[in-house]
């Protein structure tokens, strides 16, 4: 690379070569500031339909519209210039038909310049994701435990143990098979994860899974300790930026109460400057 050369942001296919060599880095991103704190950090960005619980106080990820994913994939896309942006298909986006998968699918790569989307589902997702790679639409998948599907799957339970292991195998092979350039493995027993990770072509993405997978996710706003309503087991807190920001509000009040907030340094004077 040349002196004057600019870094670009790694293409699907990167992030498919990867596999097996150097660990995959991913977290959610739902706002310019925080995709600007990620860029050139991790790898890809993914827009999650987590925003809708997240940032939208939305009991499951089910009220979540297109509208939302592309205006907040606009947003992140703002804020990366090396780091891939990739957006989430939202519920009921891309189930009926390939023909309306592959609509919304454009869609969303058109008004948000995102690198790829990612959508839910295994065996029966797949006729999906090889008619959207076929056009165009590089596609990451997601098995294992799919939000979308809490109200079928029963809740937000560990999926692959014991007799359902060789199901969510054929998943993963499923959708390598149909061009996934990846796949989120989520909520899934370690020694599967390992299997899965071992046996498909495209990289693993866990979370909830294995520190054998191929690369890693995380909601942000989990890591950060921002998003404080529950704490999954799989995730590790690097801050307390919740309670830091929770003592700092109350402190702001007790300033603006007591009448020493804004201070004479924080206000001005009647008198131009240099007088």
């Amino acid at each position: 690379m040349s002196a004057t050369a600019k870094k670009t942001a790694p293409l699907p296919d990167d992030i498919k070569s990867m596999k097996g060599t150097t660990p995959i880095v991913s977290l959610t991103a739902y706002t310019t500031p925080m995709a600007r704190m990620m860029d050139g950090v991790c790898d890809f960005a993914l827009v999650g339909d987590s925003v809708g619980m997240v940032l939208h106080g939305m009991p499951s990820t089910l009220g979540v519209t297109m509208e939302m994913m592309i205006l907040h994939g606009q947003a992140v896309a703002r804020g990366l210039t090396t780091t891939m942006l990739v957006i989430d298909m939202p519920f009921g986006s891309y189930e009926e038909s390939p023909k309306q998968a592959f609509a919304n699918a454009a869609r969303i790569m058109r008004e948000t310049g995102a690198a790829a989307v990612k959508l839910e589902g295994g065996r029966h997702m797949a006729e999906t994701i090889a008619f959207l790679v076929a056009r165009g639409v590089p596609v990451m998948a997601h098995i294992g435990l799919t939000p979308q599907s809490i109200n079928t799957l029963g809740g937000y339970k560990v999926q692959g143990r014991a007799d359902q292991a060789d199901a969510l195998l054929a998943d993963a092979r499923a959708v390598a098979d149909a061009g996934a350039f990846s796949v989120v493995l989520e909520k899934v027993p370690a020694t599967l994860a390992d299997r899965i990770t071992a046996e498909i072509s495209i990289p693993t993405i866990g979370i909830g899974a294995s520190v054998g997978c191929d690369g890693q996710i995380l909601v942000v706003d989990d890591m950060l300790g921002l998003f404080t309503a529950f704490k999954p087991k799989f995730v590790k807190r690097y801050a307390t930026l919740g309670a830091d920001g929770e003592a700092a509000i109350r402190a702001y009040a007790d300033e603006v109460r007591a009448r020493s907030f804004p201070a004479a340094e924080h206000t001005f004077s009647d008198k131009a400057p240099g007088q």
